[in-house]
């Protein structure tokens, strides 16, 4: 365009009463990010920054979404929406911090861009997985609604994130749970290179709102004062009459995906008619067609922009790098916080191993009135095993909630009521199905207090385990899978007075705790269980058996099974029970094989890549000196769990244990 041309004003913008200072407010907020953008893209250039995904010509919708939400009300943006950072007023030296990866910004270092969130600002940072952003908003929705603060809670992605399964189940989720949330598409074109016609095939995103019986509406994302007062008109009426919205914003992104991919594979015409709609040169110009905005007025507002960008990069550049040491580090994976330890009374009573938890469950509820439970049939029905029998008349619906079968939506979902100060349970119905919800939990929950320290309030129940004739898809101990990732705690009881302690802990515990129970010691093991609110710390072992010859290291129902061996070896087991996985307790099983000198490790899981691998390295690593003979490992067949019974049996672990332990007393 010459310079000497007034540029195009590409939309017929619509006043309806908005006066002059919000107008202005709001050719401000999109000016801000813009020109923070434009000298990125240099810093980009000049290696000062490591990576950019530009947001330039999609200012409007977030300027408009951040402009029309209260500074209480939580936003989960995605990677271009830098103008709800700068509209909620973050401190821009904190966000070149950020992306310098100095201790200023808000994950010290250890993630980039906008993946971070902020509880300072009611900000929630994605994930590059996209979907559970969606299942997160719907968690804290849900806290909104418990709560009842008529607040919206507002989430973003982009059109190539709505072709994702946690998209859909989280739009169900909401739909059918009447969560106050603003579910924003943004329809940029191209899903990195991917045009739309490859994403789905339908005319508008909008469109499949029907299906779940949900509001939806296009609007026009590159005319910031359409997407404003639309947007105000629906954020009032959900705050007076909570539900869920899908709004599909109509836009385009102008730079590549990140810089590096470029747009050559976006048409040349297509780039020129949406330059055309630019959302802050047409806006600018209808600004000074109408005298709203002087060139004075211009003029000192891109001046302080720019000084202001200027003096807080000086800022970051002027902070140090960051200093950390392993100690840091891992002193962050997990948020700390004061454990009590609660002795137990001197009543028991003898409970069944299903019912110890279920006490647990109820008194740590009744403790916590800020507590949900979730998972597939526990209200009415009271859970496949009956574990929450009672439950929905003791705490109510809004408390104990019967969730449609989507195991991803759910614990992204637990990860928002956690954000939003709820403690959440999730009740897996088998922990086999625990694979239709493995991203939240573990590139979510694990991640978030390392990353930008959010703490996960989360305890995944698990029902697991073999020995009743339950097949492939209903059998599996699967805690391998999740003491692999740093961030999540195990625990694994045996004994129904420790399950109910254990799980009372996990429920205190501030950090994600996958709690696996075993389904055959359900209504097999009985024992004696205090009547009161007790805690047992997490990371402690049990030692069952006192024992000269070998240490004897399992959990789960391997100790019942070396209980049962052990009458054949008097006095010559240390049968050690270590109840947790994560954090393990390897002083007490150190200290067993330093008196012992030899070590048998028992598992009901396949042997490769099991616990025993890695604790035997350890003790050998640890203890090697001490050995007398090498450490045994016991564990089931490297096949998929059979129905049968005697296919069964063969599988499972003990029917070897004590040919094992034979060969092992012999050396």
């Amino acid at each position: 365009m010459n310079p000497s041309e007034s540029p195009i004003i590409p939309f017929n913008y619509q006043r309806h009463g908005i006066d002059q200072a919000t107008m202005l407010s709001l050719y401000e907020r999109m000016l801000k990010p813009r020109m923070i953008e434009e000298k990125m893209l240099i810093l980009l250039r000049q290696g000062k920054i490591s990576k950019w995904f530009s947001g330039i010509g999609q200012e409007a919708i977030s300027v408009g979404v951040a402009s029309v939400l209260a500074p209480e009300e939580y936003i989960l943006p995605m990677h271009r929406n830098l103008g709800v950072f700068t509209t909620r007023e973050i401190p821009l030296y904190r966000l070149f911090s950020q992306w310098q990866g100095k201790a200023n910004g808000f994950t010290k270092g250890r993630d980039r861009s906008f993946h971070f969130g902020t509880q300072e600002f009611n900000i929630v940072g994605m994930i590059s997985h996209l979907g559970p952003q969606f299942g997160v908003a719907d968690g804290i929705a849900l806290g909104n609604k418990i709560k009842g603060n008529n607040q919206v809670c507002a989430v973003f992605t982009g059109e190539g994130g709505t072709s994702e399964g946690d998209i859909h189940e989280a739009l169900n989720v909401a739909s059918v749970w009447d969560l106050p949330v603003l579910f924003c598409i943004e329809n940029n074109g191209y899903g990195l290179s991917t045009p739309t016609k490859e994403q789905y095939n339908c005319q508008n995103l909008a469109d499949r709102a029907l299906g779940y019986g949900m509001e939806s509406h296009i609007i026009e994302g590159n005319d910031v004062l359409e997407v404003y007062q639309k947007l105000q008109e629906i954020v009032v009426s959900m705050r007076q009459d909570p539900r869920p919205v899908l709004i599909e914003f109509k836009t385009f992104r102008m730079r590549g995906h990140e810089e590096a991919s470029g747009t050559k594979y976006v048409p040349q015409e297509l780039m020129d008619e949406w330059a055309a709609k630019d959302p802050l040169v047409g806006y600018e110009a209808f600004l000074k067609q109408e005298k709203i905005l002087t060139p004075e007025h211009e003029t000192a507002l891109k001046t302080a922009i720019a000084d202001e960008i200027t003096e807080h990069l000086a800022m970051a550049y002027d902070e140090p790098p960051i200093v950390s040491n392993e100690t840091k580090e891992l002193d962050d994976v997990f948020q700390k916080f004061d454990f009590e330890t609660i002795e137990s009374n001197s009543n028991d009573q003898e409970l069944r191993f299903v019912d110890a938890i279920a006490e647990g469950l109820k008194q740590a509820m009744t403790r916590f009135e800020h507590t949900v439970i979730m998972g597939q049939d526990i209200a009415e029905y009271g859970g496949v095993f009956k574990i929450t029998d009672g439950f929905l008349e003791a705490f109510g619906r809004d408390r104990v909630r019967n969730t449609p079968i989507c195991e991803s939506a759910i614990v992204s979902a637990a990860m928002g009521l956690s954000i939003n100060g709820f403690k959440a349970i999730v009740e897996m119905q088998f922990a086999d199905f625990v694979t239709s919800g493995f991203n939240p939990i573990v590139n979510y929950l694990a991640k978030s207090h390392y990353r930008w320290g959010q703490n996960a309030d989360v305890v995944i129940r698990m029902p697991c385990g073999a020995g009743v004739g339950a097949g492939p898809f209903h059998s599996q101990t699967n805690e391998a899978w999740f003491t692999h990732t740093p961030g999540l705690k195990v625990v694994y009881p045996a004994f129904p007075d420790d399950a109910k302690g254990l799980l009372i802990a996990s429920i205190e515990d501030p950090n994600p705790v996958m709690f696996f129970e075993h389904k055959a010691l359900y209504r097999s093991i009985r024992g004696e269980v205090p009547t009161d609110y007790y805690t047992i710390p997490l990371g402690q072992a049990k030692t069952h058996l006192i024992g000269t010859e070998v240490t004897v290291v399992t959990y789960g129902a391997g100790v019942h099974w070396m209980l049962e061996l052990a009458t054949d070896y008097p006095g010559q087991l240390d049968l050690i029970d270590l109840r947790t996985l994560v954090p393990l307790d390897y002083q007490t099983v150190f200290a067993s094989v330093q008196k012992t000198g030899k070590v048998l490790i028992v598992q009901e899981d396949s042997m490769f890549g099991g616990i025993a691998s890695d604790l035997s390295a350890r003790i050998t690593e640890e203890c090697f000196e001490y050995l007398d003979g090498p450490v045994r490992r016991v564990a089931s067949l490297e096949t998929p769990i059979p129905f049968a019974a005697q296919l069964e049996a063969q599988y499972l672990a003990k029917s070897r244990i004590k040919a094992t332990l034979e060969t092992l007393l012999q050396f």
